[in-house]
C-alpha cells in the first residue's frame, strides 16, 4: 500500500539510514535520500531501486535545497563519528553546520516534522551521577570528546528550529548493534573477535538493535510527539560480558587482557608516538581510549512510554549478527544486513 507522505532521509547509505530506508520502503512510503557520489549501496539491497537518490552533502546548502523539494517529513541520520584530532574540523562541519542547514531548510520548505538522530554522547554526565537520562544536565570537562560536543551542538540547532516553530523529535541511541560493513561501527567488534582480538576495556555501555532504533524513529514521526528527546537503549552491559557473548556466538576465544585505565593511557600514547614517527594509523586515540573506560548506564524509561516501542534483547541481536559475520567470513567479509 502506498503511503501519501513524501519523506527525505539524510545519510541514506549509512548503517542506520539504510535500515530506516528498508523499513520505509517496505511500508510503502515515497522516499528520497541523500548520499555522496561514491557511497556504497551494499546495505540497501532491493530497496535501493525504490528510493529517489540525490547526491548531496549536508554541508552543501545548494545541493540540499534540491533534495527538499516537495518533502513533508525529514529523518536526519547523516553524521560523522571520529575520535581522531585530524577529523575534528570536518566532523564539526557535518554534525553542527550540516544540522543547521537541515533545520533551516525544514523551516524554509514548511516541513511537517523533523526526527533527528543524536547519540548518548550528547547527554550530560557527571562522576557523581553514573545513571544517565534525558534530564541529565550537560556538563563539559577535559574528558568530553569532540564527537560529544559536536552532537550536543547539533541538538542545539534542532532545539533552535523547534523554538522557531518546527515540530521535532530527537533520539539518543546507545551503541547501535547489527550487521553492516564489518570494518565500521559496532559490526567491526565481531570481525575483530573473529580475527583474535586480545583486549577488552574495563567499562560498560548501553546497547540497542539498529532495527529498534529505526522502528522507533518511524513511530515518533507518525505520532503527535514534538519537542522531546528519547534515550534509546535496550540494556546496559559490561564490555567484558559483551565481548564474551560475541566470542561464544562466533565459536572463538574471547579477549583475555583487561584494559585498565592505566593501560588505556599508556596505549594511546604509544599509538600517538607511532603515528608521529612512522605515520601509522593509530589503533586507539586519547579520546577513544578514555571513552572505553565509560562507567555510565543509560535509562530507557521515557522511551518505553512511546506507544508501540519494544527492544530486542541484546543477546538476540548479538546471536543474529554473529551468525551473519560467520557467513560473511566465507566470502571476504562482504556486507550483511539483518532481516527486518
Amino acid at each position: 500500500m502506498q503511503n501519501e507522505k513524501h519523506i527525505l532521509v539524510t545519510g541514506g547509505t549509512g548503517f542506520l539510514g539504510s535500515y530506516l530506508l528498508r523499513m520505509l520502503t517496505q511500508q510503502g512510503y515515497t522516499v528520497r535520500a541523500t548520499k555522496r557520489p561514491r557511497s556504497s549501496m551494499d546495505l540497501l539491497g532491493d530497496a535501493a531501486a525504490k528510493v529517489e537518490w540525490v547526491d548531496a552533502d549536508v554541508t552543501d546548502l545548494g545541493a540540499m535545497e534540491e533534495a527538499f523539494e516537495g518533502i513533508q517529513q525529514v529523518y536526519h541520520c547523516a553524521a560523522m563519528v571520529s575520535f581522531h584530532p585530524r577529523d575534528y574540523r570536518r566532523m564539526n562541519q557535518i554534525n553542527v553546520e550540516g544540522t543547521a542547514n537541515i533545520v533551516n531548510l525544514c523551516l524554509e520548505f514548511g516541513v511537517e516534522k523533523l526526527v533527528h538522530v543524536s547519540s548518548i554522547a550528547a547527554l550530560g554526565r557527571s562522576p557523581e551521577h553514573l545513571h544517565i537520562t534525558e534530564d541529565t544536565k550537560w556538563s563539559q570537562s577535559k574528558n568530553t570528546t569532540r564527537y560529544s560536543i559536536s552532537k550536543y551542538q547539533s541538538e542545539q540547532e534542532v532545539w533552535r528550529g523547534h523554538a522557531e516553530g518546527l515540530p521535532v523529535a530527537i533520539v539518543n541511541p546507545s551503541i547501535v548493534l547489527g550487521s553492516g560493513f564489518w570494518n565500521l561501527g559496532s559490526a567491526r567488534f565481531f570481525k575483530q573477535v573473529y580475527e583474535g582480538l586480545k583486549f577488552w576495556p574495563d567499562g560498560r555501555s548501553g546497547f540497542v538493535d539498529v532495527r529498534d532504533v529505526a522502528h522507533t524513529m518511524i513511530l515518533l514521526m507518525n505520532s503527535h510527539i514534538s519537542g522531546e528527546r528519547y534515550v534509546l537503549n535496550a540494556e546496559n552491559v559490561e564490555f567484558y560480558q559483551f565481548f564474551q557473548q560475541i566470542a561464544l556466538n562466533l565459536g572463538k576465544k574471547p579477549p583475555f587482557i583487561k584494559v585498565t585505565p592505566l593501560l588505556a593511557e599508556v596505549a594511546w600514547r604509544v599509538e600517538w608516538l607511532k603515528e608521529k614517527l612512522l605515520g601509522a594509523e593509530p589503533i586507539v586515540t586519547k579520546e577513544s581510549a578514555r571513552s572505553s573506560q565509560n562507567p555510565y548506564t543509560y535509562g530507557n524509561e521515557k522511551s518505553l512510554t512511546i506507544p508501540g516501542i519494544h527492544y530486542r534483547p541484546v543477546a538476540e541481536t548479538l546471536r543474529e549478527t554473529a551468525a551473519q559475520c560467520l557467513d560473511a567470513s566465507k566470502d571476504g567479509f562482504s556486507a550483511r544486513v539483518l532481516d527486518i
